[in-house]
């Protein structure tokens, strides 16, 4: 096996236990890169520790940096990793320290390294709640229509009842304008209850009693359609291989080709 296919095997694929120590030590570096970043904005620390956090935050970046050029080197094809979501992002995650060096006020930037938390997906077999997480896409996906369906009418109905608030209570009373009467109906559907406006008659607080309740009714609808998608049968979890050509997921782990491109993984 060459070097570039031993650290092909470490770096990108989570199925070797060297596969897996480096991505739990990727993740501990970004966690302490991100409390850097949370520390350096508390004033007291920044003004005593400030040249130790700025030596932890360069040295951090360095090792970014490194795997970065790494994974560039090691892929047979560097602009799909380059271009992919998660290049894209371990680009983006040593960006801001050396734009620091021109520009003044890129460094809170940085947080964006909490993004390559994603990793964690991909460590130990984790990539199981990968495909969980496909799963609950997927049931979003089916259940786009009906939950339109959905909030078309709720949205139906909160001008309905905005409307009429502010007919009945008008507007010494706080519903200056119908978009006001509106503004009210969604607040108090969705039992948020700001209480910078309520009603003050009779009739207004009864028709607030009913949307209240109606509110705590409404909750239960799209739960209800996105768990009726999300109990069908599922397909078996993925394995933790990376397809060497094109960097694509998610393979059975029967799988002895991309799906995608045919490469032997």
């Amino acid at each position: 096996m060459t070097i570039k296919a031993k650290l092909y095997e470490i770096i990108f694929e989570s199925d070797t236990k060297a596969g897996k120590l480096f991505d739990i030590l990727l993740l501990v570096v970004i966690v302490l890169s991100i409390l850097l970043v949370m520390l350096e904005s508390v004033p007291s620390i920044e003004n005593e520790y400030s040249s130790l956090l700025k030596i932890l935050e360069w040295s951090i970046t360095l090792i970014f940096s490194l795997e970065y050029c790494m994974r560039i080197w090691i892929v047979s094809k560097p602009k799909i990793y380059i271009f992919s979501f998660f290049g894209i992002i371990d680009f983006l995650s040593i960006l801001p320290s050396y734009l620091g060096l021109f520009f003044v006020g890129t460094h809170g930037f940085m947080v964006i390294r909490a993004l390559r938390l994603l990793r964690v997906f991909r460590i130990l077999k984790l990539n199981r709640y990968m495909n969980e997480g496909a799963i609950i896409i997927k049931a979003l996906k089916q259940s786009r229509i009906k939950i339109s369906v959905f909030l078309f009418a709720v949205l139906t109905m909160v001008v309905i009842i905005g409307t009429l608030m502010y007919l009945i209570e008008g507007a010494e009373n706080g519903f200056t304008s119908i978009p006001r009467g509106i503004y009210w109906a969604i607040v108090t559907l969705t039992t948020v209850g700001y209480g910078d406006i309520s009603p003050s008659t009779a009739l207004g607080q009864l028709i607030a009693s009913f949307v209240m309740i109606i509110g705590y009714a409404i909750i239960a609808v799209p739960t209800g359609i996105v768990t009726a998608e999300l109990s069908k049968p599922t397909k078996a979890l993925p394995s933790g291989q990376v397809c060497e050509n094109c960097l694509s997921e998610g393979y059975d782990s029967d799988d002895q080709y991309c799906r995608f491109c045919g490469t032997k993984l």
